[in-house]
C-alpha cells in the first residue's frame, strides 16, 4: 500500500478509505448490503475482481469481516456511519446538481428502489409495472408481505399498478428532490392502477437513504 509518509490521523484514514470505490462499498454495507452479489449489483461500474480486492483491504484494515454467507462491518466499520452521512449532507448542499447522463442507470435505480420498500405494511402481493419512457425499458416491482423483488423480464403476474416517467425524473424523486405524490399531482410522474396500490406505494417506497439530506439542502 502506498502511503503519504505523514504522521497524522487524517492521513491514516485517507490511506484506508481513499482508494476508488472503497467508501461506496462502505456506504452500501451501512445501508444493509451484506453479500458479494448485492454489493456488485449496487455498484455496476466496479469489477468483481476489484470488489474482491477492496473487501480484502477493508478486512485487513479491520473494517469488514467475513460471515457465513457474506460480509459485515466491524465496530470500526460501523463507526464510519457519521462520516459517510456527513459526506452526504455536504454533497447535497455543495456538490449535488442536476443528474448527469452517465449517472442514470435504470437497472441500478430499480435495484436501489426494491431494497427500500417497507414490506411490513403490505398486506398482499402487489405487482407494479415501472415504465422508463425515455429508455423504453420496463421493470416489474413485485411487493409482498415481508419481501420485495425486481424483475427485468415480465414475471407473468397480473399488473396492479403502473408507475411511469422519464429516467431523470425517477432518479430525482428517488434522491428526495420532491415527493412521489407531488410529482404525480404535477404530472411529471404517472401512477395508475388499483386504488390500494396507488395509495400505498408512496408510503411503501422509503426513497434513498440520503433523501433527507437532499430535502434539507433544497430548503
Amino acid at each position: 500500500m502506498r502511503t503519504y509518509a505523514q504522521y497524522c490521523p487524517i492521513v491514516r484514514a485517507v490511506e484506508v478509505l481513499g482508494d476508488r470505490w472503497t467508501l461506496l462499498i462502505v456506504r452500501d454495507m451501512l445501508i444493509g448490503a451484506t453479500r458479494f452479489n448485492e454489493l456488485a449489483r449496487g455498484l455496476p461500474g466496479l469489477s468483481r475482481a476489484l470488489l474482491s480486492r477492496r473487501l480484502r483491504q477493508l478486512a485487513s484494515a479491520g473494517l469488514v469481516q467475513r460471515t457465513g454467507d457474506g460480509y459485515t462491518l466491524t465496530p470500526a466499520g460501523e463507526a464510519l456511519r457519521p462520516l459517510v452521512f456527513s459526506l452526504a449532507d455536504w454533497g447535497a448542499r455543495y456538490a449535488f446538481g442536476d443528474p448527469r447522463a452517465e449517472e442514470l442507470d435504470p437497472e441500478v435505480l430499480m435495484w436501489w428502489m426494491h431494497g427500500r420498500i417497507d414490506t411490513g405494511s403490505v398486506s398482499k402481493r402487489a405487482n407494479v409495472e415501472v415504465r422508463v419512457n425515455d429508455r423504453r425499458r420496463t421493470f416489474w416491482l413485485v411487493i409482498e408481505p415481508g419481501d420485495a423483488s425486481i424483475c427485468y423480464t415480465d414475471p407473468g403476474l397480473e399488473v396492479d399498478a403502473v408507475l411511469e416517467s422519464d429516467l431523470a425524473t425517477l432518479f430525482r424523486m428517488w434522491a428526495g428532490e420532491f415527493d412521489l405524490l407531488d410529482a404525480v399531482r404535477a404530472g411529471t410522474i404517472e401512477l395508475t392502477g388499483q386504488r390500494w396500490v396507488v395509495r400505498g406505494l408512496p408510503d411503501w417506497l422509503k426513497l434513498s437513504p440520503v433523501a433527507e439530506y437532499v430535502r434539507a439542502a433544497r430548503v
